[in-house]
């Protein structure tokens, strides 16, 4: 993954395992999703439109509250990344 904004920032990479979310920061946010990603051959890959991702948060309580804490590990583990490199 690499950042669209920043030409002369290294490229950020991370491994996606099973079951994770990408692009939650954008969704949530309601802006383009800054970074990209490859996907490695085998992979699957699923999409939840905005609408969708709204109503089942609406609808499903428990998951807002699961969202937040891969939110906050998302954004502990920027910061590691920044403290430590």
């Amino acid at each position: 993954m690499e950042s669209e904004g920043d030409t002369d920032a290294l490229p950020l990479s991370c491994l996606a395992t099973t079951g994770s979310l990408l692009g939650l920061p954008g969704v949530i946010a309601d802006q383009p999703y800054s970074l990209t990603a490859i996907a490695r051959k085998g992979a699957n890959i699923g999409f939840v439109s905005k609408e969708a991702f709204n109503s089942l948060m609406q609808s499903e309580q428990c998951l807002m509250a699961k969202i937040l804490q891969v939110l906050a590990a998302e954004v502990r583990s920027a910061r590691l990344a920044i403290t430590q490199g």
